[in-house]
Formats: structure tokens, sequence, C-alpha cells
């Protein structure tokens, strides 16, 4: 796959990516991929593209059982 060089990034900008990878839990080269592959893309989503796309997102992170927690909650 291709490289791509970008230069002259101004440090605000640089810092709000870095911020948005990690709101993301996603890698600062990966932020840049998915940003620039949206921007590249023309035409919309479709819901189950944009399904599969929340999908990947969350991929590999651990999830709390919505069920425990909405027990929890009734109990107290």
């Amino acid at each position: 796959m291709p490289n791509v060089l970008v230069r002259d990034v101004d440090e605000k900008v640089l810092e709000k990516l870095k911020t948005k990878a990690a709101q993301n839990g996603r890698s600062l080269q990966r932020e840049v991929q998915i940003i620039l592959t949206d921007a590249a893309s023309p035409e919309p989503l479709s819901d189950s593209e944009v399904a599969r796309k929340i999908k990947d997102s969350l991929r590999g992170r651990e999830h709390s059982d919505s069920a425990e927690l909405l027990r929890e909650d009734r109990n107290r």
C-alpha cells in the first residue's frame, strides 16, 4: 500500500487529531487513514456500511454486560 507524507501540519491540528484518535481508541495513523478514506468517499454510506464501521470500531474492546448493569440499577 502506498504511503503519504504530510508536511507542515499545524501543531493545533496535530493535537486535535491525536485527541480524536485517543477518544476513538485508535492510533494517529489509523485515525488519519479513516479521515482520508471518508473524505475520498463522496457517496453517503448505506445503513449496513455505517453499522459495519461501528462494529469495526468496537472490535477488540471489552464491553460490560448490560443485563447485569440493569439488574444492579433496578435493585437500588
